[in-house]
């Protein structure tokens, strides 16, 4: 071995190796149990930055440590490639999307591998590659083949600046999840996916999933938003026409005292038509498509609205009731209809204030005097209590009060009982050009025809015209005028593409066949991959992608494509990689380039830091001074491993004296067949009688195989593991310069740190394991196993307290067992001093640990 540690030297050359050597391959069906560990693909924005090496980093620790645990490891790669900054970038510099698209890809791939993550490359796939896309309009026609595709003209939301529709969950805080412009609204023709058909079922797998975080779980709780309530026909006075009204609290029905209607319900402009409130609420309306629901619903918002003129009927008592429209109620969520009941809701309460409305309370806490009903409220009352103002229901407590209202109305016609979704149904459609193109046909003749699955794929033209604020794939005559397919008359292609949201829910399949060219994958390969093990990935998809990809999964399962119900079994969420206290971004200016830190002190140093740092789970703190340290330990190793050549060996050469470097021991084997590289688990090669110094060394090596398996396998706790590889280095540094030192337990010490630190450090850990004439990778190797025998203590230190106060520490044999453990302490010369005088009172023994005496 050279005496200096060069990464500079040693890591491009094992990359280019493991490259060359396929070394990190899924096996065919080896009979190997198997393990699917991936990492959420990216957008290949050009450059790699931080949280890309720590998400990466985990998953490669997990597939690395798994392979040698003698599992089959899928662990691959894709990029997640449509999207709009490569229109954008295509805008800005007269780029072809496609030319900048592949341009970044081709430095990302270069990147990660400099990194040395251990992916199957073979499997590669990228989402704007025809070979791809191709299949994701199949997935299309598959969904609109069994009714979960549609199109109607609704209300979306709309970026300005991108000139595009956005779905729901890509509005964050009223503005576009990428530019940050404030998201309106426009009425347009769109597609969506029926995932609401899904809802319940994707609530109630939740359960399903104990290896997921909780709040993704409740996140997606939430989102699906599922609620049981009563759906109440408010007939309209004057008129034959009923206002449907949904509500969760069918119990307060008495309390109502206005019905609110969304702004662009169906019946408002009817109800105004032709009157004094017409202008008005017109105005109105128009003022609300400049608002995105989030703005219209949140708590610091003032609640505006208008009364419409016109009135309706309460079903249970018959009492007038007036019709605003609010800016707070939503056409799309439950009718679009509320009634208020200011008495018993805390935002009505504050807009009943505001515009004089009556609230009469039909609630009143346990105890309270049914005579102070009418005793006006500060607020709104919102817990449980006892019916008042009800007719027939007063006196009844407010649970059972619902139950029987709710079976009052649906006797007489006038509600019904019914489950509510928050969710709505996933708006796909996107005014854009870098994205998969939506596979259907329209013809004056057959109207609105699918394309063929075998004139699959639709591919993107070139002939396109970018300008900013339109559609580029109307500008391209030659994409939009096409045949038929039925009838073979003239016909427009679609020109909206699909939200890139599409293409990334089913990915995680195409990686288990990727070079199917007939289907999207077989179901035999997805059947024997899925569902994935290990998920990594940021908790800002959890309703985005991760909801979407579950639903993608369910419903190919009922088309009979796949057999699981999930799509990733485990999910691993990590935490944000931060500089001062704050999220790295390049607006606060506070950006760490993983490339300058590689270039510096090298691939093994950026990983140790990035997994030593913090657990994966939580925020990283960026330290310079950490990365250093990180950097002085893997040269620690190095020198130990340089040093270590020359200890003398059983039968007294030096390691680097042997010709060919060290033989592989025939009596080491693990069960898979493999050779089992740790020397000294085999026996003592210098006697059976080993001295106190080499049972110590070897029982914190054995000590240190438990935790970092442990740590790895049950916990992810990589930042505890890689410290207890430490200590064990600072042991043997400690050890071989003792002079009675035993060459096989340094042996077996070096080599388990070695093998326990490849999945965090893999180049020198390779190249250190090559140095020593091993001809398999470290990555090869067996994971160690833990030698019980060296775990075990002939003596223990015992505590012995008086009151509770440290007297003593002596040693005792390991089984000693409490009776022998009380004597032994009641001989103790010194124990006539501690209590003289007094007396034992009980005496409290914990074998192996303490004894405290309770004297007096």
């Amino acid at each position: 071995m050279q005496e200096k540690y060069s990464f500079a030297e040693i890591e491009p050359k094992w990359q280019e190796r493991w490259l060359r050597e396929k070394a990190f391959r899924a096996g065919e069906d080896t009979g190997k149990p198997k393990y699917y560990a991936l990492a959420m693909f990216p957008y290949p924005s050009g450059n790699l930055h931080i949280g890309h090496v720590r998400n990466y980093s985990i998953v490669d620790v997990i597939a690395r440590f798994k392979r040698m645990q003698g599992y089959n490891v899928l662990h691959p790669i894709g990029w997640d490639a449509f999207g709009l900054p490569a229109e954008n970038a295509a805008i800005k510099n007269q780029t072809p999307p496609a030319e900048w698209t592949w341009k970044n890809i081709a430095n990302m791939r270069r990147q990660l591998r400099s990194m040395g993550i251990s992916y199957d490359w073979d499997r590669e796939v990228a989402t704007c590659h025809p070979g791809y896309y191709q299949w994701t309009q199949w997935m299309f026609l598959e969904f609109y083949k069994h009714g979960l595709v549609y199109k109607k003209k609704a209300a979306v939301n709309w970026c300005p600046s991108c000139a595009t529709v956005l779905a729901n969950e890509q509005v964050v805080d009223g503005a576009c999840e990428r530019c940050e412009t404030p998201v309106t609204k426009k009425d347009l023709e769109q597609w969506f996916f029926k995932i609401t058909a899904y809802a319940d079922v994707l609530l109630e797998d939740l359960e399903k999933l104990p290896g997921w975080p909780e709040k993704v779980k409740t996140m997606q709780r939430n989102w699906i938003g599922r609620s049981e309530g009563v759906e109440a026909e408010f007939a309209l006075e004057g008129g034959k026409d009923r206002v449907a009204v949904y509500t969760t609290r069918i119990d307060t029905i008495f309390g109502v005292t206005y019905l609110v209607l969304a702004p662009e319900h169906p019946l408002v402009r009817q109800l105004v038509r032709g009157s004094d409130y017409e202008q008005p609420v017109l105005d109105f309306i128009e003022k609300m498509k400049g608002l995105n629901e989030i703005s219209r619903t949140s708590n610091e918002v003032e609640k505006e609205g208008l009364f419409t003129g016109r009135y309706c009927l309460n079903p249970m008592n018959g009492k007038r009731i007036p019709i605003w429209i609010a800016n707070y109620v939503l056409v799309d969520y439950g009718t679009g209809a509320v009634m208020g009941v200011p008495a018993h809701d805390q935002r009505d309460f504050e807009f009943a204030a505001k515009y004089a409305l009556p609230i009469v309370r039909v609630i009143l806490p346990e105890g309270m005097d049914p005579g102070e009903k009418d005793v006006p409220l500060t607020a709104a009352y919102t817990e449980e209590g006892t019916m008042v103002n009800s007719g027939a229901f007063d006196g009844l407590g407010n649970e059972e009060a619902w139950e029987r209202m709710a079976d009052a109305m649906a006797e007489k016609g006038l509600g019904k009982r019914r489950v509510n979704f928050r969710l709505r149904d996933w708006l796909i459609s996107r005014q854009r050009y870098w994205g998969a193109p939506i596979p259907m046909v329209y013809c004056d003749h057959c109207g609105t025809v699918p394309v063929p699955e075998e004139d699959l794929p639709v591919l993107l033209p070139e002939d396109v015209v970018f300008k900013a604020g339109e559609n580029p794939l109307t500008s391209s005559s030659t994409f939009i005028h096409t045949q038929c397919p039925r009838c073979g008359s003239p016909a427009r292609r679609e020109t909206d593409t699909m939200d890139t949201f599409v293409c990334s829910s089913w990915y995680y399949l195409r990686y288990t066949d990727p070079r199917n060219e007939k289907r999207p994958f077989a179901r035999e390969e997805a059947a024997r991959w899925l569902n994935v093990d290990q998920y990594v990935g940021g908790v800002e998809h959890a309703i985005l992608h991760l909801l979407y990809s579950r639903f993608f999964t369910k419903a190919l399962r009922d088309f009979g494509y796949l057999q699981v119900d999930e799509p990733f079994q485990n999910l691993l969420t990590q935490g944000m990689v931060c500089m001062d206290g704050s999220k790295m971004s390049k607006s606060k200016g506070n950006i760490v380039s993983p490339e300058e830190i590689i270039n510096r002190f090298g691939a093994d140093t950026a990983r140790l830091f990035i997994l030593f740092a913090a657990p994966p789970e939580r925020d990283l703190e960026w330290s310079e001074q950490g990365v250093e340290g990180c950097y002085r330990f893997l040269n620690r190793v190095w020198r130990l491993a340089a040093q270590y050549e020359d200890i003398p060996r059983a039968g007294g050469q030096a390691r680097g004296t042997r010709p060919g470097g060290r033989e592989v021991r025939p009596d080491r084997l693990a069960p898979d067949g493999r050779t089992e590289p740790v020397a000294a688990a085999a026996g003592w090669a210098n006697g059976a009688n080993p001295d106190p110094a080499a049972k110590a060394m070897r029982r914190q090596t054995h000590l240190t195989i438990q935790k970092v398996t442990h740590d790895i396998g049950q916990r992810f706790n990589f930042n505890t593991a890689i410290s207890a590889i430490m200590e064990l280095v600072n042991a043997l540094y400690l050890y071989k310069e003792k002079k009675e030192a035993d060459p096989a337990v340094a042996e077996e010490a070096l080599e388990s740190i070695l093998i326990l630190l490849a999945p965090f450090a893999p180049h020198i850990t390779e190249e250190i394991w090559s140095e020593f004439g091993h001809e398999d990778s470290i990555h090869a190797q067996p994971w160690p196993q833990v030698d019980e025998a060296a775990l075990a203590q002939e003596e223990v230190t015992v505590v012995l307290q008086v009151n509770g106060k440290v007297r003593e520490r002596i040693q005792v044999p390991a089984g000693i067992d409490a009776a022998a453990l009380e004597a032994r302490v009641r001989s103790l010369p010194r124990l006539q001093e501690w209590t003289q005088g007094k007396r034992v009172l009980k005496v409290i023994t914990v074998p192996g640990k303490l004894v405290n005496l309770v004297v007096k």
